[in-house]
Formats: structure tokens, sequence, C-alpha cells
């Protein structure tokens, strides 16, 4: 029999929470004996909701959290007016082991602030990130920052692309990933500063880098990893869900036009709905924080129960497979005569290329 594998997850976090996430955590524990899930939020709310489903009922807890965090709450209002939040006592059972991994549809920049406060960082890592899995025609690649970090500087980004190296060993199980910097074109002379000295670090960090990749180049699956800072990452990440809702209009309105489509969709409609339940932004919801001193899964605000039930399936997997320790391992294998950690490597590649220094 397999280890229960238990997760906290912020019931009310979320626009459509907590029905949402209570749903949610319902199909996620019919296709999974061994998850058990701690839920925190007001139990006045949230037990009602619970007893609903009479399996999640039977391996599921609810843990009463008077408070909740706003989507709209600056980051730090969100610290000093959090305690006892439903978000901060998810957070808090990681630290205290009382949960395996912690999930949450809430407001993305609390929840990063307070991942750091509470769980602080894996050794020798100074600025988490928001890495996702992707569908891509060769596959799965990994993208990072997905929205984190607006603002980052060449460390930063090399930075993510070691963890993204790691975290594509681990979840991907790809021996020696493909490293991508996303850019407006494939160009070394393409590009703001902050690509153009990126780029050069990576040429000099024994990683497997293979250059610039642009926008397209994401869903191609030419990079298992995707590097960016979060700004653009968010961006990307939001077109492509856009783009892939935008298609699925259009061929639903083509198939409806006439009556000749509206006959041949009976022959075709299974065919185009298998093909898109690969890229559909729900089955692909989830993305975790990596970097972080436990892990912290972030589903999209948005997300209705199946993504929610998606965000908790990713966690899942991501605890079974011990993701935060290989990655730690990852490191610490990757390391070379530089320095004690990944920062003094980082350091050295940086003082060798560009002649400046380390920021936080």
């Amino acid at each position: 029999m397999q280890k229960k594998v238990v997760l906290s997850v912020d019931a009310m976090g979320g626009a459509n929470a907590p029905a949402a996430v209570i749903a949610g955590a319902s199909i996620a524990v019919s296709k999974e004996e061994s998850l058990f899930i701690r839920f925190y939020g007001d139990i006045s709310i949230v037990e009602p909701l619970v007893r609903k489903y009479k399996k999640l009922t039977a391996c599921s807890e609810v843990v009463h959290s008077p408070k909740w965090i706003s989507d709209d709450e600056p980051p730090v209002r969100a610290l000093k007016v959090g305690a006892n939040s439903s978000m901060r006592n998810a957070i808090e059972a990681l630290k205290s082991n009382d949960a395996d991994a912690c999930v949450s549809a809430g407001n993305t920049g609390a929840l990063m602030v307070m991942s750091k406060l509470v769980l602080g960082d894996l050794p020798g890592i100074k600025r988490p990130a928001i890495v996702g899995i992707l569908p891509s025609m060769s596959g799965q690649s990994v993208m990072l920052d997905l929205g984190a970090n607006a603002e980052c500087d060449p460390h930063h980004l090399l930075q993510f692309a070691f963890m993204g190296d790691c975290f594509a060993r681990v979840a991907l199980n790809k021996k020696h990933p493909s490293i991508g910097l996303l850019n407006i074109g494939t160009e070394e002379i393409k590009g703001r500063e902050l690509e153009k000295k990126t780029y050069q670090l990576l040429q000099k960090s024994g990683l497997n880098f293979i250059g610039y990749v642009e926008g397209h180049d994401i869903a191609l699956g030419k990079a298992d990893v995707v590097v960016t800072d979060g700004f653009c990452g968010n961006i990307a990440l939001k077109t492509a869900e856009g783009a892939i809702s935008l298609a699925l209009t259009l061929i639903k309105n083509g198939l409806q036009s006439n009556y000749l489509a509206k006959v041949g969709s009976l022959f075709v409609k299974d065919a185009i709905k298998d093909a898109f339940k690969s890229v559909d932004p729900n089955k692909n919801n989830g993305a975790m924080f990596i970097g972080v001193n436990g892990i912290v899964v972030k589903s999209h605000g948005s997300a209705g129960p199946e993504g929610i039930a998606n965000a908790i399936q990713i966690a899942y997997d991501l605890a079974r497979k011990r993701v935060n320790q290989r990655i730690v391992e990852e490191l610490e294998r990757s390391q070379e005569s530089v320095g004690s950690n990944i920062v003094a490597r980082i350091k050295q590649t940086s003082a060798k290329i560009l002649g400046i220094p380390l920021t936080d």
C-alpha cells in the first residue's frame, strides 16, 4: 500500500472558491487512492461543501482559518493581515510537516511572498520563480518565470536556467535538457540588454544552451526549458491560452456554419475534442514555485473544478517524486570546484563575462 500524500489546500483562494476548490478536490481524490487533503478555510463554509462528496469526506479534513487573502491585496499588506488566513495556514502546514505540498488559486504575489517568508529558499537560491510544464509538438517543455519576478537582471535569468535544467531532469526525465532564452528574434543582436547579457552568461554556463527562441518556438518544443522574466513569461502564457480558446471557438463556429459543415462535424468532432484536450488550459493548470523550500503549486485564479483537480494532481505527483529533494541533489551534482553552491557558480560566470557582481 502506498504511503499517503497529504496536501494542504487553500480552500478560499481563487475567483471560484470555495465551491470550485472543493469540487476539484473531489475529482482528484477519485483518481488517487493515497491522496489526503487538508483544507484551510472558514469551516462553516467549507465543511458543508465537503460533505456533498462522500469519498472526499472520508479522505480530508477542514482546518478552520477565519480569514482569507483577496486577489487585489498587495503582497506586503497581505503579510500584515494574513496571519491565520487560509493561504498562510496552508503554507505553514508545509513547514510543520503536516503536508507534503501546498495548493492555492489565490493571490500570486501574496502566495510567493508568504512562501518565501515561511519556508525560506532552497540552498543557494536567491530568486524563486514560477515554473510550468507546457504541452508542445515534441511532448512537454518547461517554462519559467511565469509571473513571480516582473523585473529581473541577467543573474536572475541565469539562475532560472539552472533551476529549469534541474526541474526538467526531475519532472520530465530529460537527461540533458536544452535551454532556450525567450526573445523577439533568434539573432544575437536582437533583444534588450537583459537578453543580450543573459545570452553571454548562458553561453559560458555549462548548460545545454541552444540560443534564443521566439514565442512560436515554445509550442513547437524547440527547447526543453524556456527561460524569461516573469513579465514576458506571464504574457506569453496567457497569450497562448487565449489563442487556444480562439482557435476552438473558430472551429466550433465553422462546423456550425452550414448544413454540410454540420454533417461533417459528426465525423470529426471527437477527434477535434481529443486534440484540444492536450492543450486545454484547465488540463495544464498548475505551476510550481521553484526555489522555495517546499512544494507550493499555484493554480489559475479563475480555474474551475477540472483546473483545480489538475493543480492538485501536479502537487501530488511532485510530492510523490520528492521533487524538491531531487532538485537540491541535481544542483549539488552540477557544482564545480568554483564554490559551495549554485550561486558561487553564477557569480564566477557573471564576473568572467560581464564583470558585474551578483545581486539578490
